[in-house]
């Protein structure tokens, strides 16, 4: 892989890129408000298992397969997978959050120029979900498909840690231990995504759904879902 592709990569996975995943839990915070995660090795299994039966099940799986329909410009492949994000988001704040960091990094993309005028265009009229406006990132790295998840994967891996940190609490070093537990496994997700077609492609995940919806009227939280 090119120094620029790799680079530009760790630049989509970096916490500073201003999309706001920052100020989401995915359920984590009603978790924890449930007594459902309340120490470090809770969090730790249960980020494990988010990861291998949500992450790599669909949006993993969606990104091995909107990368290369950005990078041949297929455009009702486009627009199909990026509905399918959109209706498989089971709550109102699930689909408010791959929303905004859609429209966030679509802002991002129209400041750089990975991306050409008519593709920034494309994403803007479907009401862009956030795969597959890191998709259309992505696609403009050249970078390899796999490291492309890999990447993605990471990035979810670094927010929702930091979700842990402030929801359960714990301190930097249980963070980090987590950190490496989800980065060891990460691989194995990417590639269980990369191996799925659309007839096995999913997003089922019901006591998620429970807790979005429980945590849409939680009393008290730090984290928009």
């Amino acid at each position: 892989m090119q120094d620029s592709s790799l680079l530009q990569l760790m630049w989509l996975a970096s916490p500073a890129l201003p999309i706001g995943g920052f100020s989401y839990s995915e359920c984590l915070e009603a978790a924890v408000d449930s007594a459902r995660v309340a120490t470090e090795s809770e969090a730790s299994l249960w980020l494990l298992d988010q990861l291998h039966l949500c992450l790599a099940r669909s949006e993993l799986a969606l990104l091995a397969q909107a990368i290369p329909a950005w990078q041949s410009a297929d455009e009702p492949r486009i627009g199909a997978l990026n509905a399918w994000v959109l209706q498989t988001r089971e709550s109102s704040e699930l689909r408010a959050q791959t929303e905004q960091m859609g429209r966030s990094l679509l802002d991002w993309l129209r400041n750089h120029s990975t991306a050409s005028p008519g593709q920034i265009s494309l994403l803007a009229n479907l009401l862009p979900s956030y795969p597959m406006a890191f998709a259309l990132a992505a696609s403009a790295t050249r970078a390899p498909l796999r490291e492309c998840l890999l990447t993605y994967a990471f990035g979810w891996a670094e927010n929702m840690v930091q979700a842990a940190i402030k929801s359960v609490p714990l301190g930097q070093s249980a963070g980090q231990r987590i950190l490496s537990a989800l980065t060891a496994e990460i691989p194995t997700a990417v590639d269980h995504a990369l191996a799925l077609d659309d007839t096995a492609r999913q997003a089922f995940a019901p006591m998620l759904a429970i807790l979005s919806a429980q945590h849409e009227v939680q009393y008290s939280r730090l984290f928009r879902s």
